[in-house]
């Protein structure tokens, strides 16, 4: 197995002591009961996310390899290396082949990751996702917050910089991401609630989690729309992509931004006043937390697994289970707002 996941590339992180160590995740209260001394084996537990080497799950890579020194098991995280559904699918195909313990996903198409993570789960393989709340074939489904709150949060701050007028544009990763879509739909409905005099400009812009995708698409929505005032963000990129666009074009205070972000990928714009507002959750937190309740379901300690959990990190200490789902799909608060002001807090 090892040695197949290291020619693969896969990031294979080791660790031979389960004891909890310093890192980029506080776990000052994390579980101490999943590791593998504790559990009498090691897990082998992939975390397969939409695409690699960007900011966002760098950050994610980190949360995962903290995991597997603190635990003892065998983690790792691995993705495609451009946000594409098939490529994802293939990864997932390898894992399964080889047999791996469980899965932590965060799908790019939850449609296309259906039938093999259907295969994986008949194979007793643990399937945990995360970005997914309608997925059907998850052991569990972990979501960092409500993701229609989330939007709305957005859709507040954009709207009052636009004065509650003029036009605006979403962006999606994918027109299939589930949770990004149910972000901009809370923004919707809260900007027809409190903004009337607001208007879509066009249907959701569809990015790939990519900022030059991001800049070129909204590039050909402002002459389209010469008028559009907002940008609403769904994808980590497009803080990049809308803060290029605005400081090239010179629509600081003209054109204006709110969405999903990172301080390390937006925080000039931010401070240069070209984006005006950023929401995000610690990816390193969400792929630490993905990865104990694989490790709790493989240790035996799934009637654990429900709304009251306590995981011991940062945003996850009590999950909950929206009214009318599923009890396997689990919402914890793990999400901020940060301005120019206050994004000196978060290194990364």
């Amino acid at each position: 197995m090892k040695t197949l996941i290291a020619s693969l590339a896969l990031g294979l992180s080791l660790a031979a002591a389960p004891a909890l160590a310093q890192g980029v995740v506080d776990t000052s209260k994390a579980r101490t009961d999943i590791s593998s001394e504790k559990a009498g084996k090691e897990f082998t537990i992939a975390t397969v996310v939409k695409v690699d080497g960007i900011a966002w799950f760098d950050r994610m890579h980190a949360g995962v390899d903290q995991f597997a020194k603190d635990t003892g098991h065998d983690a790792f995280q691995v993705g495609p290396s451009q946000a594409d559904a098939a490529a994802q699918v293939q990864i997932i195909e390898n894992l399964i082949a080889q047999g791996v313990d469980a899965i932590c996903v965060v799908p790019f198409s939850v449609e296309a990751v259906e039938p093999v993570l259907q295969k994986a789960r008949e194979r007793g393989i643990v399937v945990v996702a995360h970005e997914a709340s309608n997925l059907k074939n998850a052991d569990y489904v972990l979501e960092a917050f409500d993701n229609k709150a989330y939007g709305a949060k957005l859709m507040e701050t954009l709207g009052k910089s636009m004065n509650g007028e003029g036009q605006y544009v979403t962006t999606v990763g994918s027109l299939t991401s589930q949770s990004q879509n149910e972000w901009v739909d809370g923004a919707v409905a809260y900007q027809k609630e409190h903004f009337p005099k607001m208007s879509e400009a066009t249907g959701r812009l569809e990015t790939y989690d990519d900022a030059n995708t991001d800049y070129t698409k909204l590039s050909q929505a402002l002459t389209t729309y010469p008028q559009l005032k907002g940008i609403l963000g769904g994808p980590m990129p497009t803080s990049a992509g809308a803060g290029r666009l605005i400081a090239e074009r010179g629509l600081k205070d003209k054109l204006f931004f709110a969405g999903t972000g990172l301080p390390s990928v937006a925080g000039q714009y931010l401070k240069d006043g070209d984006i005006q507002y950023i929401q995000f959750w610690d990816p390193a937190v969400a792929g630490y937390a993905m990865n104990t309740i694989a490790a709790m379901a493989l240790a035996g300690k799934k009637d654990e697994i429900k709304a009251g959990l306590n995981l011991g990190l940062t945003g996850y200490e009590n999950l909950t289970t929206p009214a009318g789902a599923a009890p396997n799909l689990l919402y914890g608060q793990g999400w901020v707002g940060v301005t120019a002001a206050n994004m000196a807090d978060y290194n990364f």
